[in-house]
């Protein structure tokens, strides 16, 4: 699984487990409902450590928890320029 989706997949988990909204979320995380909702959607392909820090504040959850899940155990991080690799 590519890193954003496994991403995705467990803010998801997190909403469910913790019975909130992204909204909620946005609101107890102090970020905006935007920036939660372009990630679910697949907008923001590569969040930032700060956002995803904010979505741990909002369950009350450090970030190695966060990361604490199956769902990274296999994880693959996403080609940023496949340009540069077939070149070489």
């Amino acid at each position: 699984m590519l890193l954003p989706e496994a991403i995705k997949l467990r803010i998801i988990e997190l909403l469910e487990e913790n019975n909130l909204s992204a909204y909620k979320l946005s609101y107890k995380g102090g970020i905006s409902p935007s920036n939660i909702s372009d990630v679910l959607r697949g907008k923001v392909t590569e969040p930032t450590v700060s956002t995803i820090l904010h979505i741990c504040e909002g369950v009350d959850i450090s970030l190695k928890d966060f990361f604490d899940s199956k769902l990274f155990d296999e994880v693959e991080a996403v080609e940023k320029n496949r340009k540069y690799f077939k070149r070489r």
